[in-house]
């Protein structure tokens, strides 16, 4: 019964993602399914009605299927379809972001995505933007129909994103067209590579017009909505516990709920900030504090003066894109030595990371998307600064991204962090449906990420010699990551202030001025974001040491080939097939 329930399910997934990705086609191109390519997503009020019937009827097509006539890998996909389901229908009913969100209508992404990655020949994907392009000024008329009041913190951010996109489709179209124009100059078939290369131009040339008009006006358009609104015009930000809860829920697919995660946040900052003083008494020589002095609202003055000396030495921007390739040299080499996770073979390159991409963190992973039937290497992305940025401004950032913290940030975005992981993920092989690489959960990503740091610090990861300072930088990270679940739950639920959340992070968390700055816009700017690396954590490191009582005699390379062998679903799905 269970074969003939399987591959009905599989047709219903299937059919599903097919949907996802004719109505979400920017979502598909970074899964690499580019069968949509030439489209943007379509956020009319018809549009959104149509797709909210249409979940109506996914949902009631699951609920047909009883999921203990199904394999056990596919009740996990099942699982993870039901929650995208109901995640997307809170999403339009009771989020309703079309209404607020400026940033949503924003193509910039969407064409961005044709461009970074080979994935088809050039004269395609310039054909495909070609395509995106015609669309932009339909999609922003719509997106006008349809929006409100706004917060004040979005609509500033969009006009600054939009400004992005322009330049985007002025300078890297071109630069893309010149790249191209130099490569079909050269071989037996340069004839036709230029004259395909030409008509692509040529129709490139008109919509993009078009398209530049349209993008300029609509910033023009943000811009009045942001200078003609009153103080108490702007909409709220803040979603509220209500809607904070259930969205959390939905979002990390967890079983915890977000009192639960609040109260274990608040209990692991006293923890970790105990080991961080530690530690530093011990790098110092001095006595530890004891927990009042640990906990103490400013933070530990032992943990400051050597967050400090670290912060000292730092990389620049002509040094941090080597400093990033040895670090992962470095870091594949010891996990490899202390065997602990399988390391595989799959292409990587640690590039520079675009201008539109800098100034929020040092590094990001760009993996090919799980859905490319022929996968290119995964990018570690590493920033210098942006060019506009006072030396000031450069000084803080690489304070608060000094090589002991690159270290740290190289072992999360790559080795064994979400490289590695992804690359496992992308091996699993035991469903026949797509479900689990186009669902695939960001909390266990981020998760897995954030108890890699810990994995390396434990086993003695030495960093620039000195395995203490990378202990400190993971604790430092552990501290951040603790205080971002916390401004999630308290920004959206409780009505936490600036200059509380401002507090906290530099005091407690040790962090800069202005990556607290950042950090709290972020927390406006989205909700339940930026709980996932808490959680997943959580649920990751509490997943292990629930494999390692059950086996204490197992290899550890054993085990957490065992945790990544699945592909990349939450942990409370994954818990019923690891063993």
């Amino acid at each position: 019964m269970s074969g003939e329930t399987d591959r009905q399910f599989a047709t219903l997934a299937q059919e599903y993602l097919d949907d996802q990705g004719r109505r979400h086609p920017d979502t598909a191109t970074e899964l690499g399914d580019h069968r949509f390519d030439t489209h943007l997503p379509d956020r009319s009020a018809a549009a959104l009605a149509d797709e909210r019937q249409a979940l109506g009827r996914w949902a009631a097509a699951l609920e047909r299927i009883d999921p203990a006539t199904l394999s056990a890998e596919h009740q996990v996909d099942a699982a993870m379809m039901a929650n995208h389901v109901a995640a997307q229908i809170f999403a339009l009913d009771e989020i309703a972001e079309p209404a607020w969100n400026p940033l949503l209508a924003n193509p910039g992404r969407a064409l961005y995505q044709l461009l970074a990655r080979d994935f088809a020949p050039l004269p395609d994907r310039l054909a495909a933007a070609a395509g995106r392009l015609a669309e932009v000024p339909a999609t922003l008329a719509a997106a006008r129909d349809q929006l409100g009041p706004m917060p004040r913190v979005h609509l500033e951010t969009a006009i600054t994103q939009f400004s992005g996109t322009i330049t985007l489709i002025t300078t890297v179209l071109d630069s893309a067209l010149r790249d191209g124009a130099a490569g079909a100059g050269a071989g037996a078939s340069a004839g036709a590579g230029q004259a395909e290369l030409s008509a692509v131009s040529r129709d490139l040339a008109g919509v993009r017009a078009a398209a530049l008009d349209a993008l300029t006006g609509h910033r023009a358009w943000l811009a009045d909505r942001l200078a003609g609104t009153p103080d108490g015009g702007f909409a709220d930000p803040r979603l509220g516990a209500g809607r904070f809860a259930r969205k959390l829920s939905l979002a990390l697919n967890t079983q915890a709920d977000a009192d639960a995660i609040l109260t274990r946040a608040v209990a692991d900052l006293d923890r970790v900030s105990e080991e961080i003083s530690a530690v530093a008494a011990d790098i110092t020589g001095t006595k530890a504090p004891g927990r009042a002095g640990a906990t103490a609202a400013g933070g530990d003055p032992v943990v400051r003066q050597v967050l400090d000396r670290l912060a000292a030495d730092a990389p620049d921007d002509l040094t941090i894109l080597a400093f990033g390739r040895q670090a992962l040299a470095q870091q594949t080499a010891f996990v490899a030595d202390h065997q602990l996770v399988t390391v595989l073979d799959d292409p990587v390159e640690v590039i520079e990371m675009p201008e539109i991409d800098r100034g929020v963190a040092v590094a990001y992973c760009d993996p090919p998307g799980p859905l490319e039937p022929a996968p290119g290497p995964t990018f570690i992305a590493v920033s210098p600064t942006p060019a506009d940025w006072p030396a000031e401004r450069v000084a803080s950032f690489y304070r608060e991204y000094n090589r002991h913290m690159v270290h740290n940030l190289m072992v999360h975005e790559a080795m064994p962090g979400h490289y590695l992981q992804l690359q496992h993920s992308r091996r699993f092989r035991g469903s026949d449906t797509s479900i689990r690489a186009a669902l695939w959960s960001g909390s266990f990503v981020e998760g897995w990420a954030v108890y890699a740091e810990q994995l390396m610090a434990d086993h003695g990861y030495p960093g620039e010699g000195d395995p203490r300072a990378v202990r400190m930088q993971q604790l430092k990270m552990q501290l951040r990551m603790i205080i971002n679940a916390i401004l999630d739950a308290r920004v959206h639920g409780q009505g936490m202030t600036e200059a509380e959340a401002m507090a906290l992070m530099t005091g407690r968390g040790y962090q800069e001025e202005g990556e607290a700055a950042g950090k709290w816009r972020r927390a406006l700017l989205t909700s339940a974001q930026l709980s996932t690396y808490y959680v997943g954590y959580t649920e990751v490191a509490d997943l292990a040491d629930e494999l390692r009582a059950a086996r204490p005699d197992r290899p550890l390379r054993e085990l957490h080939d065992e945790m990544l062998a699945h592909g990349s679903p939450p942990v409370r799905l994954l818990r019923s097939v690891a063993s």
